[in-house]
């Protein structure tokens, strides 16, 4: 952080500094608001294009001089790309955009960034995101959006935004799956599937499996959900808050979700709704069955529709109140759980979850 900061032209303050401003700003009481800053106006000077607009005043920046510099860099960058090969152009940008990634993030070398790696996972953040657009601006004479590596949040997906983007070829990102067997007139082809049932059901061949052979999927209630199991159970079926059998169909495996897998911390995947843990490791799956790579499907036009009608995980979460703070609104919001997918497999297209009680799953 103090690397990044002094390459911005902000020095750290030494405690002696420091003190010295805070007496200052104490004399100073008829001001709304200072700021105790060191700034290195030999750094800012070195590349003025990137210096934050505050801190303008404190050295020359050129304004017309630099936007006609700036077009002049992107007409020659967009000439020397024009002159090679599709793939070489590719990977050119990719090679400058990794470039630019390492040097923000403080890295030696362009080798620690991998193209399809998040830059959330690589350790950017809001500022870092800033620094890393100021950087491909002034390398390259753009106007990106401060929002670049959330909407492009790949080194590869931004390079191929930028490329567009230079060279005027913008188009929808799409990816083309291939059903066997359907026509032009099939108002849906299942490509890939994915499910889970009880009886062990992890997916549709178990589901084929259970049905061929005529199996039980009917098993004694968890011992890992919390439950007083003994409490629960009552012979007298008229008893109100308990149940008078021991047994039902349950997915035993609910409880072992992956979360480092999709990037969800510990704390967030306990305040989440089961619903929602689910749903991504079967969404992952569903791709997965139709033979693409569900990476693959980042920044695409492809749309998530979720029927969901339970929403009991909240009352049960709301008494860990406390220890889940923070996390218990994305948790057990039903909105949330296509959006969860979308984002977490990086979809553009809609996202839509439908409660319609019980025909929710056939309206979606």
């Amino acid at each position: 952080d103090l690397r990044r900061m002094a390459r911005g032209g902000l020095l750290p303050l030494s405690s002696e500094q420091g003190l010295e401003l805070f007496d200052a700003a104490a004399a100073l009481t008829d001001e709304a608001a200072l700021v105790p800053i060191r700034v290195d106006t030999a750094t800012l000077r070195v590349r003025p294009e990137m210096t934050p607009l505050m801190l303008r005043g404190l050295v020359r920046v050129p304004n017309r001089r630099k936007a006609d510099a700036g077009t002049d860099r992107s007409q020659s960058f967009a000439r020397t790309l024009l002159r090679l090969e599709a793939a070489e152009q590719e990977a050119r940008v990719l090679e400058l955009v990794r470039n630019e990634v390492a040097s923000t993030l403080g890295h030696s070398s362009s080798e620690a960034i991998k193209p399809r790696q998040v830059f959330t996972d690589l350790g950017f953040d809001s500022l870092t995101a800033v620094d890393l657009r100021n950087r491909l601006n002034a390398v390259m004479g753009l106007r990106l959006p401060a929002t670049l590596v959330f909407d492009y949040p790949t080194p590869e997906a931004l390079a191929g935004f930028i490329r567009a983007e230079i060279l005027g070829t913008h188009s929808e990102s799409t990816t083309a799956v291939g059903a066997t067997g359907t026509t032009a007139d099939d108002p849906i082809a299942i490509v890939g599937m994915s499910c889970r049932y009880p009886g062990g059901v992890s997916g549709p061949k178990d589901l084929w499996r259970l049905l061929s052979t005529a199996g039980d999927a009917v098993t004694g209630i968890p011992s890992d959900r919390g439950w007083d199991v003994n409490a629960l159970f009552d012979p007298d079926p008229d008893r109100p808050g308990t149940s008078y059998t021991r047994e039902g169909g349950f997915l035993h495996d609910a409880t072992h979700f992956d979360a480092d897998f999709f990037g969800i911390s510990p704390r967030e995947a306990v305040a989440m709704d089961p619903q929602q843990r689910l749903l991504l490791e079967a969404s992952w799956e569903a791709v997965e069955s139709a033979a693409i790579d569900p990476a693959s499907l980042r920044g695409s036009n492809t749309g998530v529709f979720t029927g969901l009608m339970y929403h009991d995980f909240a009352a049960y979460a709301a008494a860990s109140a406390e220890s889940l703070e923070g996390h218990l609104t994305t948790g057990t919001a039903g909105s949330v759980a296509s959006g969860r997918v979308s984002y977490t497999l990086g979809l553009e297209g809609p996202a839509v979850t439908v409660d319609t009680a019980c025909s929710s799953s056939l309206v979606a």
